[in-house]
C-alpha cells in the first residue's frame, strides 16, 4: 500500500508530466489517456507519454509510452522489474497485455472503466472485455501471476480522512483538467480517422 506521500507523488507525476503530453495529443485528435514509467526506489520519472492513435490506433496512453521506453538506449532505460507503471486510466486490453508482456509487475491508474465509460464516452474497454473475453464488468484479475494493479482513488479512499483532504485538490484539479481535454477530444473526434473512436 503507498502512503499519502506517495500516492501525491503519482498525482503531482500526472499533473506536471503526463497531462502536458496529454494535452499535445488531444489537440492532434487523440484521445485523453497517458502513462508514465517510474523508479520503484524513489517513485522518480522515467519517461511519461500519451495517446498517439491518430498516428496509429495502436498507440494507446499505455503502448505508446512503452514503445517510446523501449526506444531509450538500454543504458539508460531501467530494467521493469525495477519500475512502476503509472496510466492516468485503468488499461484496456491491448495495454493490460502490452504492460504484462513488457514485464512490469504492477501499475497504478486513476480513473477506472466506469469513468472511461461514463464520464469519458468511451465504452469500448468494457465493451470488448465482455466480447472477446467475456469478462463481465472490467472484473478481470487485479492481482494475478503476472501483476498487481491498484486504483488510486480507491485507494485515497482507503486512507484516514485527514489523508484524503490532503490529496483532495489534487485529484479535483486532475478530473477538472481531464473533463476539459476529454471535451475537446469529443468536440473533434468526428475529424479524426480513428477507429472506435
Amino acid at each position: 500500500m503507498l502512503s499519502c506521500e506517495q500516492i501525491g507523488k503519482l498525482l503531482a507525476i500526472i499533473e506536471d508530466h503526463i497531462v502536458p503530453r496529454i494535452e499535445n495529443g488531444v489537440n492532434e485528435g487523440s484521445k485523453a489517456f497517458g502513462a508514465a514509467v517510474l523508479r520503484k526506489s524513489d517513485l522518480g520519472l522515467v519517461l511519461a507519454g500519451a495517446n498517439n492513435e491518430k498516428e496509429n490506433p495502436l498507440w494507446h496512453g499505455e503502448v505508446h509510452t512503452l514503445k517510446e521506453f523501449y526506444e531509450m538506449p538500454r543504458p539508460q532505460r531501467p530494467a521493469t522489474a525495477d519500475c512502476v507503471f503509472l496510466t492516468t486510466h485503468e488499461p484496456c486490453s491491448l495495454c493490460l497485455s502490452a504492460i504484462t508482456w513488457a514485464g512490469f509487475d504492477n501499475f497504478y491508474y486513476f480513473f477506472d472503466y466506469a469513468d472511461t465509460e461514463d464520464v469519458f464516452n468511451i465504452p469500448h474497454d468494457l465493451k470488448i472485455l465482455q466480447e472477446v473475453f467475456k469478462v463481465n464488468n472490467g472484473d478481470y484479475a487485479h492481482q494475478n501471476a503476472f501483476w498487481n494493479c491498484y486504483g488510486l482513488r480507491r485507494m485515497i479512499d482507503g486512507l484516514p480522512a485527514i489523508e484524503q483532504a490532503a490529496l483532495a485538490s489534487q485529484s479535483k484539479a486532475i478530473e477538472t483538467t481531464f473533463a476539459r481535454l476529454s471535451q475537446i477530444y469529443q468536440d473533434r473526434k468526428g475529424e479524426a480517422d480513428i477507429p472506435l473512436s
